[in-house]
C-alpha cells in the first residue's frame, strides 16, 4: 500500500479512537446516573402514594442532569455519523425513557410522549444528524414501563391502593392497543412487545382479585338526560 494512504487510514482510525474513548466516557457517567435513578424509583414499591410525589421530587434532579451528558455526547459526535456510534449508548437511553415515563405515569397519570422525552433529556432538534432519541429506543422504554407497573399493580394493594390497579389497567390497555398498530419490524422490540401480554394479564388479574373482594365501588352507570 502507499506510504500516504496508510498514514491516511491510520489517521482516521486514531480518530475513531479518540472518539470511542470520548463517548465511553460520558456514557460510563450516563450509566452512573441512571442506575441511581433506578434504585431510588424501586422504592415506589413501598412508598404509600400520599408520600409518593416527595419521592418523585428526589429523582427529578438525576434524571435533569442528564442533560449535561447527551449534551457532551452530542458535541463529540462528528456530523452525520449518530447511527455509527448510537449503540453505545441505547441501553442507558432507553433507562432514561423508562424512569421519565414512569414518573409521567406516577405524576399525571398519563403517556410520556417522544417529544417531551427528548425534551427532559435536552436533546435539541438541532442535534439529529448527532444524537437524537430513535423511536425503538422510546419504545423500549415504554415497555420496560410497563413492566413496572404490572409489578407496582400488585405492591400498591398491598400497601392498601385498591383504586390504582384499575388505573393501572385502562393505562396499560391504552398503551397495548397502540402497540398493536405499530409495524414492529425490529426482532428485539418484537419480543420484548410480545412480553406485554403477560404483563396485561398479571395485572387484570389483580383486578379481578381486587373486584371480586369488593375492595373498591363499582362505577357508578352514566346518568342519562
Amino acid at each position: 500500500m502507499d506510504p500516504v494512504d496508510l498514514e491516511r487510514l491510520n489517521t482516521l482510525l486514531e480518530h475513531d479512537v479518540g472518539v470511542s474513548e470520548k463517548i465511553k466516557e460520558q456514557v460510563k457517567e450516563f450509566d452512573k446516573k441512571v442506575r441511581i435513578i433506578v434504585g431510588i424509583l424501586g422504592k415506589i414499591h413501598s412508598t404509600p402514594s400520599n408520600s409518593m410525589p416527595e419521592l418523585l421530587d428526589s429523582v427529578q434532579p438525576v434524571l435533569l442532569s442528564c442533560q449535561e451528558i447527551t449534551t457532551n455526547i452530542s458535541n463529540v459526535i462528528p456530523p452525520d455519523q449518530f447511527w455509527r456510534w448510537k449503540d453505545m449508548w441505547s441501553n442507558s437511553m432507553r433507562t432514561a425513557v423508562f424512569a421519565a415515563a414512569l414518573m409521567e405515569y406516577l405524576r399525571n397519570g398519563s403517556l410520556l410522549s417522544l417529544p417531551r422525552a427528548s425534551e427532559i433529556l435536552g436533546i435539541q432538534e438541532g442535534w439529529k444528524d448527532r444524537f437524537s432519541l430513535p423511536v425503538e429506543d422510546y419504545l423500549h422504554g415504554l415497555i420496560s414501563m410497563v413492566n413496572e407497573l404490572s409489578r407496582y399493580a400488585v405492591n400498591a394493594v398491598t400497601l392498601g391502593n385498591f383504586e390504582e390497579p384499575m388505573r393501572i389497567s385502562n393505562f396499560v390497555k391504552d398503551i397495548f392497543s397502540g402497540f398493536t398498530m405499530l409495524n414492529l419490524k425490529n426482532d428485539s422490540l418484537r419480543r420484548r412487545f410480545d412480553s406485554l401480554k403477560y404483563d396485561l394479564k398479571k395485572i387484570e388479574e389483580v383486578v379481578y382479585d381486587v373486584s371480586l373482594r369488593k375492595l373498591v365501588l363499582p362505577t357508578p352507570p352514566p346518568q342519562l338526560g
